[in-house]
């Protein structure tokens, strides 16, 4: 990524770079806002808060007992939401902005947070 110093460097980083890197700024920078810590720099076993936006709502069973899972990304990186025993969420749905806190649980494959303390964000708060 280049330097983006001053105005005309800020403008121009704008013009040239790729939505998706526009899109992933403005969600870092709307989390930053929110209080919350860059999902990519969570470290496993430590209670933190991470916000963005949901990229996906999934139903999957665990145990013969239904669960949750809640992708949301907040342009550093993902983060999956597991809430055991809850088959929908009233406001959780794809493309909504949200706040959890919790006990990370770091793999090889993911970033996972176990029944997490959520809070509903506006819209505006996307940053999109």
């Amino acid at each position: 990524m280049a330097e983006k110093s001053g105005w005309w460097g800020k403008v121009l980083h704008r013009l040239t770079a790729a939505d998706d890197e526009l899109e992933a700024e403005d969600l870092r920078r709307a989390a930053a806002a929110e209080g919350a810590a860059p999902i990519v720099g969570c470290q496993d076993h430590q209670e933190a808060c991470v916000a963005g936006t949901i990229r996906s709502v999934t139903l999957r069973t665990r145990s013969g007992a239904p669960s949750l899972e809640v992708e949301i990304y907040d342009g550093s990186g993902s983060a999956t939401l597991v809430f055991l025993g809850r088959r929908q969420i009233p406001g959780l749905d794809a493309g909504r902005s949200l706040k959890a806190s919790g006990r990370i649980s770091r793999d090889e494959r993911r970033t996972t947070i176990f029944n997490p303390r959520y809070e509903l964000l506006p819209a505006s708060s996307a940053g999109v």
